[in-house]
């Protein structure tokens, strides 16, 4: 059986030939290998470490199982399509709400598992049916509008939880790394968030060297003196060690809160497919579900030991779009360097350390790309707002969702926020689509065409 673990050297082994690119299947020479491997580690170092500090999570746990998951997902696809699996942030909202209602890390890890479960068999009927089984469920202005809620009802957090701790960090780092992602160029802009983080760390050392403490809400959201940049418990951590495992713990209000990211998750699996396609010539149409399932499967490796959930990372792939260099090769390296970096207890203690402005200014501008993710796939399919068949159910799921809008059904059981206004936006644009007159019906599929041609061999 080819698990996609043999690589042919490419050219000299040094550097691609001018207008060649290295393919999943070829490798530069292992020290160079290693070199790209390096590179896609820190490439997703930002957002990936910011994800699981925001979540509660345990970020060495969180590093060691996102090797865990490339590994898997390279194994899945049999070494066709190369891409890095590190925590996703469509999960941060989900997290706060699970915890606001007084949920544990294992509550949030329960229910994410279930969302891994879900984005696997979503996974293996996309292999059964084809990409029209996404297309007929989630439509691009439905995609769209649940991605752009999910997003902006991240808004309260940093406006009540992180910005408050240190405003004036928090302005400064937000207009770094603002600088950051549109000033530079090539591999620099992909790390801007890591570039971020590092100026944040920086302005809160040197705050306190020069202010002293600072009077303000501390991570509890207690008024008190406190230093901004606490790095206490990275001397006290060791250099070696395991991170702290626990199991999940299932509960149907917490589920119901994280399943609509799903939605979320399947098209970003299938845009990152289908931009690593294009860039290396190679179809890979007929990955789509294995990709998704893979993903799926990674996410419920790691949610079963108490770590966050995966999916594949778009700052990996420029990296590879700046590099051409697209072999499978260099993600098993990656993976190697985040299995190394996820037993060393005192890595994670620095990145835990992440003082709250910092977050606060990142995190003003991470959570509005995630909301307007929502619009870029409205605009990649076209979507006409002025069609009250789109517009509708739209605008009443996202204002549902941003404005954390409850449902109450029994005592017992209620939805409010991310989890309502997905069923608003699914529920309502398939039955107003029920009743609507035939000439408000033509809609653009989730996927271009370039995804046609599966569908076609499928059927």
């Amino acid at each position: 059986m080819d698990l996609g673990v043999r690589w042919k050297l490419h050219g000299d082994g040094r550097t691609p030939a001018p207008g060649a690119v290295v393919r999943p299947d070829e490798r530069l020479s292992w020290p160079r290998t290693a070199g790209l491997g390096a590179q896609h580690v820190v490439a997703m170092f930002g957002a990936s470490f910011v994800a699981p500090v925001l979540m509660g999570l345990d970020p060495n746990l969180a590093i060691m199982m996102s090797g865990v998951a490339t590994v898997v997902f390279l194994l899945a696809t049999r070494g066709r399509v190369p891409s890095y699996l590190g925590c996703s942030l469509s999960f941060v909202g989900v997290a706060a709400v699970i915890r606001a209602q007084g949920g544990s890390s294992a509550t949030v890890t329960g229910a994410v598992f279930v969302v891994g479960a879900a984005l696997f068999l979503v996974g293996l009927a996309v292999r059964r049916f084809g990409a029209r089984i996404i297309h007929a469920t989630m439509p691009p202005v439905v995609t769209g509008a649940v991605v752009m809620l999910i997003g902006f009802n991240l808004a309260p957090v940093t406006a009540s939880t992180y910005w408050p701790q240190d405003q004036w960090t928090a302005l400064l780092t937000m207009l770094f790394t603002g600088l950051a992602v549109v000033c530079l160029r090539g591999f620099w802009s992909r790390i801007a968030i890591f570039l971020g983080l590092v100026f944040g760390y920086g302005v809160s050392w040197v705050s306190d060297l020069v202010f002293g403490k600072i009077h303000s809400m501390d991570a509890s959201g207690k008024l008190t003196d406190h230093w901004r940049l606490d790095l206490s418990g990275v001397g006290k951590a060791d250099w070696i060690g395991l991170p702290t495992l626990h199991g999940p713990s299932f509960e149907w209000s917490a589920i119901l809160v994280a399943l609509p990211v799903v939605i979320a998750l399947v098209a970003e699996n299938a845009g990152h497919v289908k931009a690593v396609g294009e860039m290396t010539g190679d179809s890979l149409d007929d990955k789509l579900g294995t990709a998704i399932s893979a993903d799926g499967v990674g996410s419920m490796l790691s949610t079963a030991v108490g770590g966050p959930p995966n999916t594949t990372y778009s700052e990996n792939i420029g990296v590879m779009a700046a590099t051409r260099v697209y072999s499978t090769a260099a993600y098993w390296a990656a993976a190697g360097f985040a299995l190394l970096f996820g037993v060393c207890p005192k890595f994670g203690a620095v990145v835990a350390a992440i003082p709250g402005g910092v977050l606060g200014g990142i995190t003003v501008i991470l959570y509005g790309m995630i909301g307007l993710l929502g619009a870029q796939i409205w605009l990649n399919a076209r979507v006409d707002l002025r069609n009250p068949l789109n517009l509708v159910p739209a605008a009443a799921g996202i204002i549902i969702g941003v404005g954390n809008v409850s449902m109450e059904f029994t005592d017992t059981f209620s939805l409010s926020g991310i989890a309502l206004g997905t069923v608003v936006v699914i529920t309502g644009y398939h039955a107003l689509r029920a009743f609507a007159p035939a000439h408000l019906k033509t809609q653009h599929p989730l996927l271009d065409e370039g995804t046609s041609s599966y569908d076609d061999a499928k059927s």
